[in-house]
């Protein structure tokens, strides 16, 4: 008798929610995504990763969104470039661009938590003035 043995899912595909890697100028960032509908990009605080959204994830799914959450670089599974000026306010916002793009969208809803909001800000005021890509 052969016993087979099954490895348990993990939390986030219990939940329904996959990953990918996005190309960011070079910097590897890994997202987590759910659903479909409108873009909406959940930016995580410090110290924390996509992880720290579990909870909103899968309402928002479904609810009607395209739920994306990074770990934002430095963080998680995604790149940790070792130069401290690459983590300026400018490299994180375009990274949101990149999520943006990678995604085949032009604009996004953006959500953040802890230094969240002052990422999500910037991108929103720096970047939306140009390009109209970014609701709040």
């Amino acid at each position: 008798m052969t016993a087979s043995y099954l490895q348990p899912e993990s939390p986030a595909e219990a939940m329904g929610v996959h990953f990918r890697v996005i190309d960011s100028h070079g910097v590897k960032l890994r997202i987590a995504e759910m659903g479909e509908g409108p873009l909406v990009i959940l930016v995580h605080g410090w110290p924390e990763s996509w992880y720290s959204w579990r909870n909103q994830i899968s309402i928002l799914a479904k609810a009607g969104y395209h739920v994306v959450a990074p770990d934002l670089r430095g963080f998680g599974h995604s790149d940790k470039p070792p130069a401290v000026d690459d983590y300026n306010i400018l490299h994180l916002t375009n990274d949101l661009v990149a999520i943006t793009d990678a995604m085949g969208e032009k604009r996004a809803v953006l959500v953040g938590h802890d230094w969240g909001p002052a990422i999500a800000w910037n991108a929103f005021y720096c970047i939306r003035s140009a390009s109209g890509r970014w609701s709040r």
